[in-house]
């Protein structure tokens, strides 16, 4: 398990498959083996680096509060320690507000940018969601807090269809039994560089190519927030799933990965 110490902390990284550089920055709550999905499907063209932020996984989880700005310099510091120059990135919710700010603050290494449900501002209530998400890891189980975070990132079909919702359940259970559990000092500090990211104002100095990817019905970061990115950015591309919540990603899984490698393969 390869780590190196960038911008003050020891981060946990993987790589895995060849080719140009790929950049994947993971959301809130969430380490770096939930990108396996997708992944194992884009390692067969790029070379993937997965890395877990600050305050999760197997990095250094120091008190917060943070930022996304500085978690983007620690993935920049991730690229400049492997001697890497160029790279894309693909970074979901929390990932894609520092997959924003690696573009605004580290253009030079960053060639084009896949924002999955990001935002670039917090209204008022997107702010007291981040807060509850904070109060629920306080005050609930682990597997409870599993099914808090269901609830809020997976549409109705989701939670209809027999076999996914019985992956939802074995989802809790597993939860409960984890032997590493993101401490609450962690998530805090992610979620105060949630609801402290905004970057509107920048949005017209991102000259690379952008893919904003969502769900329509996404609950916990709602298409406007997608429009709000996807109308700043100069060069990017909107695509809105119908049917689907904040985890399109999985609910869409079979038209999503190859749109996303389609789109790299031309784009960067």
């Amino acid at each position: 398990m390869p780590y190196i110490a960038v911008n003050g902390i020891n981060l946990h990284y993987q790589e895995r498959g060849k080719g140009k550089p790929l950049l994947l920055v993971m959301g809130i709550t969430a380490d770096l083996s939930v990108w396996e999905k997708h992944v194992s499907y884009w390692e067969q063209s790029y070379r993937c680096i997965l890395f877990d932020n600050r305050g999760v996984g197997l990095s250094d989880k120091p008190e917060g509060p943070y930022t996304t700005a500085q978690m983007a310099d620690d993935g920049a510091a991730l690229l400049q320690a492997l001697n890497i120059s160029k790279a894309a990135v693909v970074g979901v919710s929390m990932g894609g507000a520092i997959a924003l700010q690696l573009a605004i603050r580290h253009s030079d290494l960053i060639e084009s940018i896949v924002l999955m449900c990001p935002w670039a501002s917090c209204d008022r209530k997107a702010e007291a969601i981040f807060k509850h998400v904070m109060h629920a890891k306080a005050h609930l189980r682990p597997e409870q807090f599993s099914n808090f975070v269901q609830l809020l990132i997976f549409h109705k079909s989701t939670w209809d269809d027999d076999s996914e919702y019985n992956d939802l359940m074995e989802g809790q259970k597993e939860a409960a039994l984890a032997g590493m559990q993101q401490p609450l000092h962690g998530l805090e500090g992610q979620a105060h560089a949630c609801i402290s990211h905004n970057v509107v104002a920048n949005l017209p100095d991102i000259k690379k190519p952008a893919l904003v990817i969502g769900g329509k019905e996404d609950q916990f970061i709602p298409e406007w927030m997608a429009n709000e990115v996807a109308n700043g950015i100069p060069n990017s591309e909107l695509h809105l799933y119908e049917n689907a919540g904040h985890a399109f990603h999985w609910e869409k899984l079979e038209d999503f990965n190859p749109r996303v490698l389609n789109w790299l393969n031309e784009n960067y």
